[in-house]
């Protein structure tokens, strides 16, 4: 596995129920083998003050190859006008997890 192949990429909601939904249709689509959802509170400058609330922080697992996919569909299904997609690469992990990782997110 070279360095960059895998990514996590990242995403948050103001609700639980729409993260997971968010969550659950990028893995059924085969972009992300797995994601996590779990409560934050972001601290962010929007429309011309600091804003602080509670949201719901989703972590995709995936292959780099598809980051623009999963991109595009994070945005076009997301209900903010902006909505934070960042990924990271994994520089290290568990050979068996991310040949899990890239047989589920496999072309099928």
């Amino acid at each position: 596995m070279t360095e960059h192949e895998f990514l996590v990429v990242t995403t948050t909601h103001d609700d639980e129920a729409r993260a997971r939904e968010l969550a659950a249709a990028a893995v059924r689509e085969r972009l992300a083998a797995c994601a996590q959802v779990y409560p934050v509170r972001s601290v962010y400058w929007w429309d011309g003050e600091v804003r602080d609330g509670a949201e719901w922080r989703v972590d995709l697992k995936t292959r780099a190859a598809l980051a623009e996919r999963l991109t595009a569909f994070l945005v076009e299904r997301h209900s903010y006008d902006t909505p934070e997609v960042v990924g990271v690469p994994v520089a290290a992990g568990s050979a068996a997890y991310l040949d899990w990782v890239a047989a589920e997110t496999a072309d099928r």
